[in-house]
């Protein structure tokens, strides 16, 4: 049972990190007739902007944190980004509070070695060859035990900051320098990964909730430096690789455990599926389910959260999603182009309504629909090309 929001007996959400995905997380709860709480480290955050009321702090200072979560005493802490101070969380958790989908899931998840490491030495999950390093001299003998080419990452990082593929030996110290400029907090670490020469890289979106696991018809997707840029659904797979890519998925969301939605990364060979990375909450890559599916991954995280019932999972139609980004820094700009890219039959702009624009930064999403994800794809990026954003200073 549950009030109406602003009454003692209303169920209240706060959210950790208050970006684009957020927004949609409030919307959903909001939905569902819950009090929201938007939690970031700056103002006006899209999330924000529909939240019953937010609270500006530095996530990554446990003071601040706790502070913010004891003043609100909410009935769920949805962590939304990866720079928050995991560790409050896991503290709270011991004094009663509910952690979405637990504190140790979400501060193991922040955590590349720690995942890594319950992935391929736990559970035995495929994954590719991995070493790590403190210093430069540790990276230059790791880059040398791996081989290259090789993918060079912060161990705490998010939004694919300080990863780069490092072609040769001759490009670690660079990789060496991005990692330590991407990287959260002020850990030197960071892993060497072998590079897989994969045919695609997938997202799994699955859920866990009061009915079980479900997974969402895979995502595939294009990234560039660690973020992506375009998306579609359903991506082509075998029933074998089905299979193998649902087994993997939930293996490693049952070892995290709770409710709620987690965006498992894959990536697919011709003869073998690898895990890659996974993370509890939706996924980037997922803003596609607004267009196709009967439930978004915002309203199945949603739904997990609360304890409600989740009966089938529906794709009503392949479609494709192609991010938007920002390449100069401006706290003036406007967008242009909208209407040019509503004009293209089936589709969607979504504008995050950010701040302010910086380079890289993603600011909004166009989504199609066709019958086709080539189509979808084709129609996304074409209404993406449309819209620009202009930068008044």
């Amino acid at each position: 049972m549950q009030g109406a929001p602003f009454t003692t007996q209303a169920k209240k959400l706060l959210l950790l990190g208050s970006g684009e995905l957020g927004k949609e997380v409030i919307i959903e709860a909001q939905r569902l007739g819950v009090e929201t709480v938007a939690v970031d480290r700056y103002e006006h955050a899209p999330a924000m902007q529909v939240a019953h009321r937010y609270h500006v702090v530095d996530m990554l200072n446990e003071q601040q944190l706790r502070n913010v979560i004891e003043k609100e005493k909410p009935d769920f802490i949805v962590p939304e980004v990866e720079a928050i101070q995991t560790q409050v969380l896991v503290d709270l958790e011991k004094e009663g509070y509910h952690v979405v989908p637990t504190a140790s899931a979400t501060k193991l998840t922040m955590d590349r070695e720690g995942i890594r490491r319950l992935a391929n030495e736990k559970l035995g999950l495929p994954t590719a060859q991995y070493e790590f390093a403190n210093s430069l001299e540790e990276l230059k003998e790791a880059v040398n035990k791996i081989g290259t080419p090789c993918v060079i990452k912060p161990l705490m990082s998010s939004s694919g900051k300080g990863q780069s593929l490092c072609h040769t030996f001759d490009d670690v110290e660079t990789s060496w320098q991005i990692a330590l400029d991407g990287a959260r907090g002020k850990s030197t670490r960071v892993i060497v990964e072998q590079f897989i020469h994969f045919d695609s890289e997938i997202t799994l979106l699955t859920v866990r909730s009061v009915s079980g696991t479900a997974y969402c018809p895979a995502i595939g997707h294009i990234q560039k430096d660690g973020d992506y840029i375009q998306s579609w659904q359903p991506h082509q797979m075998s029933t074998e690789q089905i299979q193998e890519a649902e087994q993997i998925a939930k293996t490693i969301t049952d070892e995290l455990g709770g409710y709620g939605l987690f965006g498992v990364e894959l990536f697919l060979t011709k003869d073998k599926v690898y895990f890659s990375e996974v993370s509890p909450r939706p996924h980037d890559t997922g803003m596609v389910t607004l267009a196709t599916q009967n439930l978004s991954e915002f309203a199945l995280h949603v739904r997990a959260i609360l304890g409600f019932p989740i009966t089938e999972i529906v794709l009503h139609t392949p479609g494709a999603s192609h991010a938007i980004k920002a390449w100069e820094e401006s706290k003036t700009y406007q967008v242009t182009g909208i209407g040019e890219a509503l004009a293209v039959p089936n589709t969607e702009v979504r504008l995050f309504g950010k701040p302010e624009t910086k380079i890289g930064r993603r600011m909004a999403v166009t989504l199609s629909t066709a019958e086709t994800v080539e189509v979808a794809n084709e129609k996304a990026k074409e209404a993406a090309e449309k819209v620009k954003i202009v930068y008044n200073g």
